[in-house]
């Protein structure tokens, strides 16, 4: 038979291969509501409710493999994105290929990696190493500030008005970009890192996500008049 026996992973790894699931057919971020019933799908015999395992996922089984202090967020294989919305890391992914004894990079079919403009690099490396990112895979999201998402956008406090939203667009559009791109093949930096498109879409919910927490600080520098008349 090829490939590894699943039924002998463990239990977080069972729930990691359901994150991936979900990942591969693009609802990432995914609910824990959600990753419940497919790890319970997927698995029946581990995290079926006992006396009735082909009936309903033991849920508590299951979030606690999830959220425990041994649990998937803890080993940062799972990062949270919101209330009960969770995304596989780069370390999860890395996880589920060496499980499933795949490749240690991915590769396309071909056998070849993408290797991405200089700007397109430049751009990735900003948003990978900023201290949003890191707050959000480290599960300190709550530690977030306004400062650390203008330095994943690349915006200072004093743009405003169309300069603003312009950079915010070009965020997006940039990110929308590299994930088809990344469709079909993977992408490795200059310093050996290889990127997939679910660290893109990871990089997209946080994009999404700090839009959304940050809207009143945007809309205050949007609403500053211009210093400047022409």
């Amino acid at each position: 038979m090829n490939g590894p026996n699943v039924d002998e992973f463990t239990v977080p790894e069972k729930i990691l291969l359901a994150a991936d699931t979900l990942d591969k057919q693009e609802q990432s971020p995914f609910s824990a509501e959600a990753l419940i019933v497919v790890s319970w799908q997927k698995f029946p015999k581990t995290f079926g409710l006992k006396g009735y395992a082909d009936q309903h996922p033991d849920s508590n089984k299951i979030l606690s493999s999830i959220m425990g202090e041994k649990g998937l967020a803890r080993r940062g294989w799972l990062v949270k994105m919101g209330q009960k919305m969770y995304a596989l890391t780069r370390e999860g992914r890395q996880i589920i290929r060496k499980v499933m004894l795949e490749d240690a990079e991915p590769t396309s079919d071909n056998g070849a990696t993408l290797k991405l403009p200089r700007e397109q690099e430049r751009f990735v490396l900003v948003l990978l190493d900023s201290t949003a990112v890191q707050k959000f895979e480290e599960n300190r999201k709550g530690e977030l500030t306004f400062a650390d998402a203008c330095r994943f956008w690349s915006i200072t406090e004093n743009m405003k008005g169309e300069s603003l939203d312009g950079k915010l667009h070009q965020v997006q559009a940039t990110l929308s970009e590299l994930d088809r791109q990344f469709a079909d093949s993977d992408a490795q930096l200059s310093n050996g890192r290889v990127i997939t498109a679910g660290d893109i879409r990871v990089l997209t919910n946080i994009h999404r996500y700090m839009e959304d927490r940050f809207d009143r600080h945007l809309n205050l520098l949007r609403a500053r008049p211009s210093k400047r008349t022409v």
